[in-house]
């Protein structure tokens, strides 16, 4: 089943990118600790080494899509740009990441936007890199998500994506699909209340193409010099490209 297909609540009639608002809304409060729990806290050597990826280009004006509670937008800070916006259709994941931004007195460098991100609210050309970490595979439409990627992504610009993916040494893929289908859903049940937020992960994962597969969806939205790098066993992948084209589009905003 395509990944665009699975849904958190199958028993809803809303539609992907409002169940997926829904899902984040519940689980907003305890989203960082599960993040990091679930994880044992690898997730933040992930979000260090994607960022890593970016420091030869020195973009200057980031955009963060589902930036969720801002870890990787604040991790963007480590490149000195002039200014990184961060885009989620959670407001409540964002009134956390603003709650954060504010105690670590980095709300100047850093702003959060309720937005649908395959819709977004800025203008043509705008940033000089666009990253999205375990975000676009929740994509209602994963050709329109990347597309209004590209659309705000000044020419020779880089994209990068962190998204989970499947470990390719056989044992170890057994034992993660069980740890993520079996045991995340209960620990997820048990500290969220959401039980349906952590089988949806699963899911999602399991259905999402990633490697070549991944690589070659990118290519064919826009994206030259593609190439990926699988860490922790391939349990997740760092993707990254450049702005192949210079697209003409309707200028939604001037932010």
């Amino acid at each position: 089943m395509s990944s665009e297909k699975i849904i958190p609540y199958k028993d809803s009639q809303l539609e992907k990118k409002h169940q997926i608002a829904r899902m984040f809304n519940n689980i907003a409060w305890k989203y960082d600790f599960l993040n990091h729990f679930l994880s044992l806290g690898i997730d933040k050597t992930w979000r260090r080494k994607a960022i890593n990826y970016l420091k030869q280009d020195k973009p200057q004006l980031i955009l963060d899509i589902a930036t969720g509670t801002g870890d990787l937008a604040i991790e963007a800070l480590k490149l000195n740009p002039v200014k990184v916006f961060g885009v989620d259709i959670s407001e409540d994941m964002l009134k956390i990441g603003r709650q954060k931004l504010q105690k670590k007195g980095l709300s100047d460098k850093i702003e959060l936007l309720e937005g649908d991100s395959e819709a977004l609210i800025f203008e043509d050309n705008k940033f000089d890199a666009i990253t999205v970490a375990f975000g676009v595979r929740n994509f209602q439409n994963l050709e329109n998500g990347l597309k209004e990627m590209y659309r705000v992504l000044k020419p020779g610009g880089t994209v990068m994506v962190l998204e989970f993916s499947q470990p390719k040494n056989k044992l170890i893929r057994t034992f993660y699909n069980f740890y993520s289908s079996r045991i995340t859903p209960k620990i997820g049940q048990v500290i969220s209340k959401d039980k349906a937020a952590y089988t949806y992960l699963h899911e999602s994962v399991s259905a999402f193409p990633y490697g070549k597969q991944f690589t070659s969806i990118l290519e064919k939205s826009g994206t030259r010099e593609c190439e990926f790098h699988a860490v922790t066993f391939g349990v997740a992948t760092i993707y990254l490209g450049k702005s192949k084209y210079f697209l003409i589009g309707i200028q939604n905003s001037k932010l």
